[in-house]
């Protein structure tokens, strides 16, 4: 096929806004050919842009030559075509479609390039070989689904941008090509070429220099921000992502909070998504008191503690480890179990936790025998009592009701992590919710600020035990700011284990959005964090020597927070994995398939970086 010139040729229209409005009208459309359907006389070409789809009609009758080319037209070949729009037939219209009223007669056709056989049609509503997708991501992209989910991070990201301009932020860029410094994962390095021997490191967050920028008088600073760190990664992490980074000067903590709450419900609202603020707020303790984990998702009941419903005399009858918290829960909405699923239910927990003696799980009542059912009776009240709070309904023959013992002898970790049962009964919570989540739609959207459960969580450990080094190491950046008391108390020296951060999380259905702290603002204070580190003064003064001597020159207090601009995207778009929202992303190898990288450099640059390979066996 000869291809065609646009030559004056102008695009009237896009394919997605033609309306019954412009019917009669002339237009010319550019596009994609989505599909094609041959009848003969009659040729149909569905137009695809950006903006949606426009069915396109080829009479013979109309026009010959126009009718010839659409003959040998396939998909995905890139056209133009010229004619007029008119209503459809009664009965042919589609209502599934914004331009399903209308079609365009052709009178012109020209081809402006052709097409292979691509791997996969961007027709397609699921694709099921991912790696397929990433090495044809210009194909991939072309589809509704993913031009659907960049319209959206657009949207938030401008709206977030339009935000935080109005509350006074100004958005600063901060180096690439900077020094490696502590933020919890490996860094990627860049070899200098002109200081042989020495690497500039990719930043993992712009930590330290969004706080000088703090000292430089900006006073309110936020930034788009890339961002690199080389860890193992999963479904919601990339080695490359994009944060909303932001810092201010004098803050307290409800101010931050406040500024990430309207920003949130501006982009949520750009993403046509309703959500309720002030989000709630928790304490540490208390999140991992009452769900088990640090990012709780609030679309479920908290757990229930049973400890004080167990006397002594009782626990040394049923096998039940004395020092133990007895934890219970509900999950709403699951639906009657079979005897073999429930047996089978009860064997996974069992697993887990031993058998204690003490057969607590079924839906409506808790089976014991009749010694016991004044405890089954008051462990009812307790789990209907968080079940009420959650939704204001009492335990049901559709919910789930499991209540744990753990068995005497279990707790070989209770040495060195005293909260270590609600960590694991809180993640049974979620494994089991997730097991029935579709089957008996638990997460099911709603339409209303209900589907979007946010929370504050506040108040994290300053420092955690390492087991392996046997040392305490920073729970978050060594830059957070401990509670004042905490520090004239001396706890910092005599009980790292107590010392609170002044660090909080913003947590959306279970997943952390992102974290923040107020920050050290005095040298003579972060000085004693380094120390308390293990760092020598002068170790400290070799990697953030520049840091220490700016806090000297008047630093005011300052605070601020990041936000996983992609993990935002990812739940308003519905998608599963940062993947679907990141243009050009990496597999779980950290590998493009489309550039094919990383690859090997060529000898020259590896000489003119002063570097060579070494193989190890």
């Amino acid at each position: 096929m000869t291809l065609d010139f646009l030559g004056n040729l102008q695009r009237t229209h896009t394919c997605g806004e033609l309306r019954m409005e412009q019917a009669g009208h002339d237009v010319v459309l550019m596009g994609w050919v989505n599909r094609r359907r041959d009848h003969g006389n009659l040729i149909f070409l569905d137009l695809r842009d950006r903006t949606g789809i426009t069915q396109v009609v080829f009479d013979h009758e109309v026009s010959p030559t126009a009718h010839a080319k659409a003959e040998a037209t396939r998909s995905e070949y890139v056209v133009a075509v010229k004619g007029t729009l008119r209503k459809r037939d009664a009965g042919l219209e589609n209502p599934n479609m914004p331009t399903g009223q209308v079609e365009l007669v052709a009178r012109e056709l020209l081809v402006l390039n052709e097409s292979k056989t691509p791997p996969f049609s961007p027709a397609e509503e699921a694709i099921g070989n991912e790696e397929m997708r990433l090495k044809y991501r210009y194909i991939d992209l072309r589809r509704t689904e993913m031009q659907h989910n960049f319209l959206v991070r657009h949207k938030v990201a401008q709206a977030i941008r339009t935000s935080l301009s109005n509350e006074g932020f100004l958005e600063i860029e901060t180096p690439f090509m900077t020094r490696s410094t502590p933020e919890g994962a490996r860094d990627y390095l860049v070899p200098s070429r002109v200081h042989p021997g020495n690497f500039y490191a990719l930043p993992q967050s712009p930590q330290i220099f969004k706080q000088i920028l703090m000292i430089s008088g900006f006073d309110r600073y936020f930034q788009v921000a890339r961002c690199f760190r080389d860890e193992d990664l999963r479904a919601d992490r990339q080695p490359e992502f994009t944060q909303i980074d932001l810092e201010m000067t004098f803050p307290t903590q409800d101010q931050v909070f406040g500024v990430v709450e309207r920003f949130l419900a501006a982009a949520f609202s750009a993403a046509s998504e309703p959500i309720a603020a002030p989000f709630p707020r928790m304490t540490y303790d208390e999140a991992i008191r009452k769900y088990g984990i640090d990012k709780p998702d609030m679309r479920l009941p908290a757990m229930a503690d049973l400890s004080a419903l167990l006397p002594a005399e009782l626990r040394t009858t049923l096998k039940i480890e004395q020092g133990l918290p007895v934890l219970g829960f509900v999950i709403p909405s699951v639906g009657e179990l079979s005897g073999s699923a429930r047996k089978a239910l009860l064997s996974e927990v069992r697993a887990q936790f031993g058998d204690s003696g003490l057969d607590l799980l079924d839906t409506v009542r808790l089976r014991t025998s009749a010694d016991f059912l004044p405890l089954a009776e008051a462990i009812t009240t307790a789990l209907n009592a968080e079940l009420t709070a959650f939704n204001g309904n009492t335990i049901s023959a559709e919910d789930l009701v499991v209540v744990v013992t753990p068995k005497l002898g279990t707790p070989e970790m209770w040495n060195f992590d005293r909260q270590w049962i609600w960590k694991r009964v809180g993640q049974l919570r979620l494994d089991l919710a997730k097991k029935y989540a579709d089957k008996h739609k638990l997460f099911e959207k709603k339409g209303t600020a209900e589907d979007y459960r946010f929370l504050w969580v506040t108040d994290f450990p300053m420092y955690e035990w390492n087991e392996e080094t046997k040392t305490w190491d920073a729970a978050h950046h060594p830059f957070t700011s401990p509670h004042e008391d905490d520090i004239t108390s001396g706890r910092l020296v005599t009980d790292k284990g107590a010392v609170r951060a002044l660090a909080y999380d913003v947590v959306l259905n279970g997943t952390e959005l992102g974290s923040g702290s107020i920050r050290i603002h005095r040298q003579d204070v972060q000085a004693e964090i380094f120390r308390s580190l293990g760092m020598s003064d002068e170790e400290a003064k070799s990697r953030f020597g520049f840091f220490l001597d700016a806090l000297e020159y008047g630093t005011p207090p300052h605070g601020g927070i990041a936000l996983g601009l992609d993990r935002i995207v990812m739940i308003l778009a519905g998608a599963t994995s940062l993947r679907e929202v990141i243009a050009f992303p990496k597999t779980a190898k950290a590998i493009d398939l489309m550039v094919d990288a990383p690859s090997e450099p060529t000898p020259q640059q590896m000489r003119e970086l002063h570097l060579r390979t070494v193989v190890r066996n």
